[in-house]
C-alpha cells in the first residue's frame, strides 16, 4: 500500500476542473502579478477569517518580514518567541537586526507557555510572536493580556493554523498582526509559494501594501523601504478555488485526527482543549523510542515527519545568542521524541486502518 504523506495529488484531482479554469483565465489574461484574482483572495481570505483587512503576498516568511517592518521593528529591538517552531519564526526577526528572544513551550499544546513570558520582557522588547504550532493556536487570551499590560504588539505566526479557532474566533484574527503561509503542503496550501498578513488596524494595512510593493505609494512614488513581496494571480487563483472546500477538509482532518487518537496505543496523542479547533496542520505523536518507530513505519511503507528535531536556541546560526543545551527542557525533551503520521482529507478508511495498525504493532 503506497501512502503518501500529504496527498496533494489526490486533492487536485478532486478539484481539477476549477483549478484548471482558473489557470487558464490567469494565462489568457496575461496578468500575472497581483490585479483582480488577488484582490478576490483577500477579500475571500479576510471573510472567511471575519478581520478587516487580509493582505496577500508572496510567501509565510515574507508576510512575517512584513509584519515586523509595519510596526517599525529596528536592529537591536527583542521579540519575544517560541524555540520551538520552524527557523522562518526566528529567521525573520534576525534578518531585520533584530533580536528573538525564546521562551519555553507549554508541555501539551507544544505552543508558547505565556506565564513564562514576562520574565523575558525588557525595555528593548516590541512585540511578542506566538506560533500556532502544528495547527492549533496559541492561549491568545494570556499572550495579549501580557502584551497590553507592557504595551507590546502581537504577531500571531499563524503559518500552520489557518482556519483554527480559539474561543469561537479563527486563527488570524485574534492578534494586532497575523501571518499565514500558502506553502502546497500547509492545510490551504497554492501551487508554490503564498502568504497574507491580517489586520483590523486601516493605518497598519495601508503600510503593508505599501511596503510589500517596494515601499511605493503610486508608480515610482517610495515613502518607505519595502520588499518585492507580491503574491502572483495563478496562485491567488488556485487559493481562492481551494478556500470553497476548506471548511470539508478541516472536518475530515478533524475527523481522522480524533480516529488516531482513539486508537494510537503506547503513545502520546495530541491535546487540544474544548475551547479549541485545530486544522492539523501536523498530527505529532510522542514516542518512547522515536527512531525504532520511524524505522518500523519506513519498513511498512507509513511516511513520517519529524518537527522538529533541532530547537532554534541550540541552530549554529543562533549560538550568538547564547543559549546551551538545558535552557528549555520542555522544547528540548519534545524535540527527541515528537513525530509525525501522514494527515491529509484525502486519507481513506482503508489507510488509516493501516497507519494505526502499523503503529500499535
Amino acid at each position: 500500500m503506497k501512502i503518501n504523506f500529504i496527498d496533494l495529488q489526490a486533492q487536485y484531482q478532486r478539484y481539477k476542473e476549477e483549478i484548471d479554469k482558473e489557470i487558464h483565465e490567469v494565462l489568457d489574461s496575461s496578468g500575472y502579478i497581483m490585479g483582480p484574482k488577488v484582490s478576490e483572495l483577500e477579500a475571500n481570505l479576510a471573510n472567511f477569517v471575519g478581520v478587516k483587512h487580509a493582505i496577500a503576498c508572496s510567501s509565510g516568511t515574507d508576510a512575517l518580514i512584513l509584519a515586523l517592518m509595519a510596526i517599525g521593528i529596528q536592529p537591536g529591538d527583542e521579540i519575544i518567541t517560541t524555540p520551538f517552531t520552524f527557523i522562518a519564526t526566528a529567521e525573520t526577526i534576525a534578518f531585520l537586526g533584530a533580536k528573538p528572544v525564546f521562551v519555553d513551550i507549554d508541555e501539551q499544546s507544544y505552543n508558547i507557555d505565556p506565564a513564562l513570558i514576562e520574565a523575558k520582557i525588557t525595555d528593548k522588547t516590541k512585540a511578542i510572536m506566538p506560533v500556532s504550532l502544528f495547527g492549533q493556536i496559541s492561549d491568545m487570551d494570556a499572550v495579549n493580556a501580557v502584551a497590553k499590560k507592557h504595551n507590546l504588539k502581537v504577531i500571531e505566526d499563524a503559518a500552520q493554523s489557518f482556519g483554527a479557532v480559539y474561543k469561537d474566533v479563527k486563527s488570524c484574527n485574534l492578534s494586532d498582526l497575523a501571518c499565514t503561509s500558502f506553502f502546497p503542503a500547509k492545510p490551504l496550501g497554492c501551487y508554490g509559494d503564498g502568504g497574507a498578513v491580517f489586520t483590523n488596524d486601516d493605518t497598519l494595512a495601508e503600510t503593508l501594501r505599501i511596503i510589500l510593493n517596494h515601499g511605493q505609494t503610486k508608480r515610482y512614488v517610495h515613502s518607505h523601504v519595502g520588499i518585492n513581496g507580491r503574491l502572483d494571480a495563478i496562485q491567488a487563483g488556485v487559493l481562492n478555488v481551494k478556500l470553497k472546500y476548506y471548511d470539508e477538509e478541516i472536518t475530515k482532518r478533524e475527523a481522522i485526527a480524533h480516529r488516531y487518537s482513539a486508537d494510537l496505543k503506547n503513545v502520546i496523542v495530541p491535546h487540544v482543549p474544548d475551547n479549541s479547533r485545530s486544522v492539523w496542520a501536523q498530527y505529532c505523536i510522542r514516542v518512547k523510542d522515536r527512531d525504532a518507530m520511524l524505522k518500523k513505519c519506513s519498513d511498512k511503507g507509513v511516511p513520517t515527519g519529524v518537527y522538529y528535531p533541532i530547537p532554534l536556541h541550540l541552530q549554529e546560526v543562533f549560538h550568538a545568542l547564547g543559549y546551551k543545551e538545558g535552557d528549555f527542557p520542555i522544547t528540548e525533551e519534545v524535540s527527541k521524541d515528537i513525530m509525525a503520521l501522514p494527515m491529509s482529507a484525502f486519507l481513506s478508511e482503508e489507510e488509516q486502518n493501516y497507519i494505526i495498525e502499523v503503529v500499535n504493532g
